[in-house]
This record gives C-alpha cells, sequence and structure tokens, in this order.
C-alpha cells in the first residue's frame, strides 16, 4: 500500500513508514504525514504474527518505525512525528520553542497516555496468550480510570478554546483525535462523547478533516 502527495520534495520520496492500518500511533504519524504534505510508502507489518520481522527495523518490535532513504531507522511516534514536522514548513505542528511548545507536548503525552492504558486494558481482556482465569479486572479497571482521569483533564482544558492547543490546529488536535478515535474503534460501547461535550466537539471538527479521513480504521 502507498500513501503519496505530489508537493513532496525529492529527498523525502523514498520514506517507509513500517505499521498497521489500526494502531492508533501508526495513525497519529500518517496524519502528520498528511497535513505537511510528505510522500511516504506504507508498508504493513502485523507485529503479533509469528513471521513478524518487525525487530530488524526496530528492536522493541513495535510499530509506527519510520525507514529513512539510508536505511537508517526512527521510532516511537513522538519521536517521529517530531522529526517530521521539521520536514516542511507546510502546517506547522509543533511550536519551536517555549511554553507553547512544552503544552504541545504535554496534550500529546496526555493523548498517548490514554492510548497505552486503553491498549494495555484490552490485552487483559482480549490477549489470545491469557487463559480465562488469568485476566484481572482489577487490572482493567486501574487503566479505565487513567483513561477517564485524562479524558476529563482535556475536555476541562477545551473548556474555552476551539483546538487544544489555542485557536490553531496542532500536534494537540491530532494526538488527541487519534485517542478519541481509537475509544470508537475498539471500546464503542463507552459512551466518551455524553460525559465529556468539549471533547465531542472537537472530535467533530477533526474527524472532518481529510487527514483523519484518509485514515480512519474500519
Amino acid at each position: 500500500m502507498q500513501a503519496s502527495f505530489t508537493q513532496c520534495p525529492d529527498v523525502r520520496n523514498n520514506m517507509k513508514l513500517i505499521g498497521s492500518i489500526t494502531s492508533p500511533y501508526v495513525r497519529k504519524v500518517r496524519i502528520v504525514m498528511a497535513e505537511k504534505k510528505l510522500d511516504y510508502h506504507l508498508i504493513l507489518e502485523d507485529v503479533w504474527a509469528a513471521d513478524t520481522t518487525m525487530a530488524d527495523a526496530n528492536p522493541l518490535g513495535k510499530v509506527p518505525c519510520l525507514v529513512m532513504e539510508g536505511g537508517e531507522a526512527v521510532f516511537d511516534s513522538r519521536v517521529i512525528v517530531e522529526y517530521l514536522d521539521t520536514l516542511s514548513p507546510v502546517g506547522k505542528l509543533i511550536p519551536a520553542s517555549g511554553r507553547e511548545r512544552a503544552e504541545v507536548k504535554t496534550w500529546e503525552a496526555l493523548a498517548d497516555g490514554v492510548l497505552d492504558s486503553l491498549v494495555l486494558a484490552r490485552l487483559e481482556a482480549s490477549w489470545s496468550g491469557r487463559a480465562q482465569g488469568e485476566r484481572s479486572q482489577a487490572w482493567i479497571d486501574r487503566q479505565m480510570k487513567k483513561v477517564h482521569d485524562c479524558l476529563r483533564a482535556m475536555s476541562t482544558g477545551l473548556s474555552d478554546k476551539p483546538f487544544c492547543s489555542g485557536v490553531h490546529f496542532s500536534l494537540s488536535d491530532v494526538a488527541v483525535g487519534c485517542a478519541l478515535g481509537y475509544l470508537d474503534f475498539r471500546f464503542a460501547s463507552l459512551d466518551w462523547r455524553a460525559q465529556y461535550s468539549n471533547l465531542a466537539r472537537l472530535q467533530d471538527k477533526l474527524i472532518a478533516r481529510q487527514s483523519f479521513i484518509d485514515t480512519h480504521a474500519s
């Protein structure tokens, strides 16, 4: 599968993104690439498959992993998106310095924290490598409490702003939008919109953006 944008400068044409369509961390990188108008090849990889070769590119065995023209690998979605934002002046997503930068990165940390807890809760409930009697509901409840604590904090932070970090779309919104999208995708029974109306209002704007439409997992 290939995602490409013709505006991309030459040196970035050979970037490869190893990932999964359903991974919210990969989606964050794909949305940033779309917003930045960067060209890349998407290589699908199932890190849970017995024959996965993910460790060849990323010894952590995780996606996303960005492989650059010379074969160098960059991994962890936060590192990748920060690097990508430097490649083009189009759609600047992270402030260069100061409190504004810290605010954007804090929003990203909150959103990624939600995803971390959701993934842990889902694995505890459904991972085939664990028998039913080995699953811990207390562990799942602990992770979901973290999710709700973060959603509450994010919704409060949005009370007087159109976007997470002010009046402009930024990486804050990309990260939060991916977390909320994963909630809808994997935790459809959780009615977060009713509890966190400010987040629901933001998500309605985000899912109308082409970058979110093109990376929606179904």
